[in-house]
């Protein structure tokens, strides 16, 4: 069995985390990207203690943040699951090393759908390596507001993965009949036009910059493929399974 100092403090993730508000903000991010508004209003307390506590969440590299492409003016906040797996693990295993982090619950057979502006780029790379990590247990589409041809440098990112992407560019209004469980926005233009979709489907927020406006995009394109399919990685566990009743 370990033995434990009596002096020993805990883990600084445990430290950090096992401040209420710090986990009630962790909580919202891990549902996905927020703006500090936002995060005030979930939490119901005031703007300068939410920053103050997401300064101590990013100093310990567990949140990051990114200026709007929307609104220049604000900036999304984004909980880093992969770091927080990671320091999770540290803490776990100092109190005792037989504590690691267990098997990734089983994928459900949902329906999901990716928005971005052009459908060029990251949505057809989201819904590509979705596809590529569950095959055929979850349907996956995506859209985009103003669809463009889809980008060269898309196809070169996605062959690193071992998919060969192929994608032909679809208008969201051309889905939104469609009954999806969750919807997720990869652009933050996209989300401010994101329409009502039946069955009102869980929404979430992936603040992500387009790759296509970097001078040298093969680069961005990369970030970014390794960006959503480290987002998609946690993302599978916690799909949900809807029933069959609600498939239509």
């Amino acid at each position: 069995m370990p033995t434990a100092d009596a002096t020993e403090t805990p883990p600084p993730f445990v430290r950090l985390l096992g401040d209420p508000l710090r986990w009630r903000l962790a909580r919202e991010l891990a549902a996905g990207d927020r703006r500090v508004r936002e995060l005030v209003s979930a939490v119901g307390q005031p703007q300068n203690l939410v920053s103050y506590h997401l300064r101590q969440l990013r100093d310990a590299g567990l949140v990051t943040s990114r200026r709007s492409s929307f609104d220049g003016r604000a900036s999304y906040y984004h909980l880093d699951l992969a770091r927080c797996t990671e320091t999770w693990s540290a803490a776990g295993t100092s109190l005792h090393p037989g504590l690691a982090a267990g098997p990734a619950a089983p994928v459900g057979t949902a329906r999901v759908l990716f928005l971005c502006t052009g459908n060029s780029g990251r949505s057809p790379l989201a819904e590509a390596l979705l596809r590529h990590r569950t095959g055929s247990r979850v349907e996956v589409a995506s859209a985009g507001s103003h669809p463009k041809p889809l980008h060269p440098d898309a196809v070169r990112a996605a062959a690193e993965y071992g998919i060969t992407l192929t994608h032909r560019p679809t208008h969201l209004d051309s889905l939104r009949r469609r009954r999806f469980d969750v919807v997720i926005s990869l652009c933050d233009r996209v989300r401010e036009v994101c329409p009502e979709f039946p069955g009102r489907p869980e929404a979430i927020h992936w603040s992500i910059p387009d790759p296509a406006c970097e001078a040298d995009s093969l680069p961005a394109f990369r970030r970014t493929a390794a960006e959503l399919d480290d987002r998609i990685r946690f993302l599978i566990p916690v799909l949900p399974t809807p029933a069959k009743e609600d498939r239509s």
